[in-house]
C-alpha cells in the first residue's frame, strides 16, 4: 500500500540530502515533486495544496534553513504535517453501554460483512470482552450464512435471525438476546447498496435510533481511491458516523483514500484491514503510517506483531537455551512452524526502516519448510538432540524416511548451524542476512 509516493517522496528526501544546505528553490523543487506524487496517489486536489503550503511555510523558517541538518528537518515536517493529515492520533474504540452496541455501515463489496467479523475477533483478542455477531442485512442473499461462516472461522457467535424479517425487528431482538447472555459488546452487519439512496440511509437511520451505538463506523474499500471518500461525506450527511475503517490497505491501492478521508470527511480512520486473514485488522496509528510511507519503518508495530505469534512461556524457554547453546533440532522444527504462520515474515520485513532494500530479498518458501520439518520428524530423538551423531548412513536413511535427498539434509543441517546465530544477527538490525543465512 501507498509503494508509490512512498518511493517518489524517498528519492525527493535523497536528493535533499546531497545539498550542503537549503535554499527557498530546493524547497520548491522538492515541494512540486511532493505535490506531482500526492495527485499520482490520487489525494484531493485541496488536500494536497493545503498540505504543500503548510510544509513550505514551516521548511523556510529560519531555524530550518540556517541548522546544520536542513534535509532531516524537512523530514521531520514532512512527517508531521503527513500525521496531522492522517488523523493525527491513534483514535481507540469507545464502549458506551451495556450492551455497546457498534453499527458497520457502507455500500456493497466493500468487505462490510469481513470487516464485521474481524472487528469482533479485534475486539475480543486486544480487550477482552464478550462480543455477539449480528447479521442485519436482509437484503444480500446468503449474508447471513456468509457471517456465520465467518463467526466459526474465528470463534465468535453470531445471533440467528432468521425469525425477524426486518433489521429493526433484528435490533430490537439482539439488544434484549445480548443483555439476556451477558455480551459487552454487539457489532451489526447491515445491509448495502450499489450506490447512496433513499431507502438504504433510512433503513440505516431507523437502527441508529434503535440502537443508539456507540460506534458507527463506515467501511470503505482503499482501493477505490476518493470515491471512497465521497461516500464518507454522503454517509456522514445523514448518520452520526464516528470514524472510518479502511479495508484492504494492503493490496494495490494508491493511497489517495487513506490520506484525504481526514481531511475532506472529518471523521478519523480507526482501524485499517492489512490482509486477508481474520486476524489483519488493526488500530490505525497516523504516526507510524507517515513513518513507513517516508521509509522510516514502524519498529512499534513490528514489536507488537512479532510478540503476537509468540508464546511467552516457549520464547523464555529458547532464550535460556539459546545462552546455553543448547538448540536444537526440534527447537528449529518450532521455529519453522511459526515461520509459516500466515506470511508472517513478510509482514514484519514490511515494517523495517528501509524495507524497501528488502523487497528484493527470497520469498519464504512455505513448501520447503513443510519438507524441512518432515527430514526433521525423519531422526530419531538422539539425532534431533545431538544432531553431531548423524554420520552419512543416517543421513542417507532420514532422506529416505522424508522422501528427500541427501543434498536436502545437509542443507537442513547447515542451516541449523545458522539458525543458533540468528538472534545475534536480528541484534545486528540487517534483516537481510537473516534471510540469506535461511536460505529461504
Amino acid at each position: 500500500m501507498l509503494e508509490a509516493i512512498s518511493d517518489r517522496l524517498q528519492k525527493v528526501f535523497k536528493t535533499l540530502r546531497g545539498e550542503g544546505h537549503l535554499t527557498e528553490k530546493h524547497v520548491d523543487d522538492a515541494l512540486a515533486e511532493i505535490r506531482r506524487a500526492l495527485l499520482g496517489a490520487d489525494v484531493a486536489l485541496p488536500v494536497v495544496k493545503d498540505f504543500t503550503a503548510k510544509v513550505r511555510e514551516r521548511a523556510l523558517g529560519k531555524d530550518v534553513l540556517a541548522s546544520l541538518s536542513p534535509a532531516q528537518q524537512v523530514l521531520k515536517i514532512v512527517h508531521e504535517e503527513l500525521t496531522r493529515l492522517l488523523g493525527s492520533e491513534a483514535r481507540p474504540l469507545k464502549f458506551k453501554g451495556f450492551p455497546a452496541p457498534l453499527l458497520l455501515v457502507g455500500l456493497q463489496g466493500t468487505g462490510k460483512t469481513t470487516t464485521a467479523a474481524k472487528l469482533a475477533g479485534f475486539i475480543k483478542r486486544t480487550l477482552g470482552k464478550h462480543v455477539l455477531l449480528v447479521p442485519a442485512d436482509t437484503q444480500r442473499p446468503a449474508a447471513r450464512e456468509q457471517l456465520e461462516q465467518l463467526g466459526a472461522q474465528c470463534g465468535m457467535p453470531v445471533l440467528d435471525t432468521r425469525a425477524w424479517p426486518t433489521p429493526p425487528e433484528i435490533a430490537h431482538a439482539a439488544l434484549i438476546e445480548a443483555r439476556r447472555k451477558g455480551f459487552e459488546v454487539i457489532v451489526f452487519d447491515t445491509a448495502g447498496r450499489l450506490h447512496v439512496d433513499e431507502e438504504l440511509m433510512a433503513e440505516l437511520t431507523e437502527l441508529n435510533d434503535i440502537l443508539k451505538p456507540s460506534e458507527v463506523l463506515f467501511v470503505a474499500d482503499a482501493m477505490t481511491g476518493q470515491d471512497a471518500v465521497r461516500q464518507a461525506e454522503a454517509f456522514s450527511a445523514r448518520l452520526p458516523l464516528t470514524g472510518v475503517i479502511l479495508t484492504k490497505l494492503d493490496g494495490d491501492a494508491r493511497g489517495g483514500a487513506a490520506l484525504s478521508v481526514v481531511s475532506v470527511s472529518g471523521k478519523p480512520i480507526r482501524l485499517v484491514g492489512v490482509g486477508e486473514r481474520l486476524e489483519d485488522l488493526e488500530l490505525f496509528h497516523p504516526d507510524r503510517m507517515a513513518a513507513r510511507i517516508l521509509g522510516l519503518g514502524d519498529m512499534q508495530t513490528f514489536f507488537e506483531k512479532a510478540q503476537g505469534v509468540v508464546d511467552e512461556k516457549k520464547a523464555a524457554e529458547m532464550e535460556k537455551k539459546l545462552k546455553k547453546q543448547g538448540f536444537d533440532l526440534d527447537d528449529l522444527r518450532d521455529q519453522l512452524k511459526q515461520m509459516r504462520g500466515g506470511g508472517l515474515l513478510e509482514q514484519l520485513v514490511d515494517l523495517l526502516p528501509g524495507a524497501k532494500a528488502l523487497r528484493g530479498a527470497p520469498q519464504v518458501d512455505n513448501k520447503k519448510l513443510i519438507r524441512f520439518e518432515a527430514i526433521i520428524c525423519s531422526m530419531t530423538p538422539t539425532e534431533r538432540r545431538l544432531p553431531e551423531v548423524i554420520n552419512g548412513s543416517r543421513r542417507k536413511r532420514i532422506a529416505r524416511g522424508a522422501g528427500a535427498t541427501v543434498e536436502e539434509v545437509n542443507r537442513l543441517l547447515r542451516q541449523y548451524g545458522e539458525m543458533k546465530r540468528m538472534a545475534k544477527r536480528l541484534a545486528s538490525g540487517d534483516p537481510r542476512r537473516v534471510l540469506r543465512g535461511l536460505g529461504l
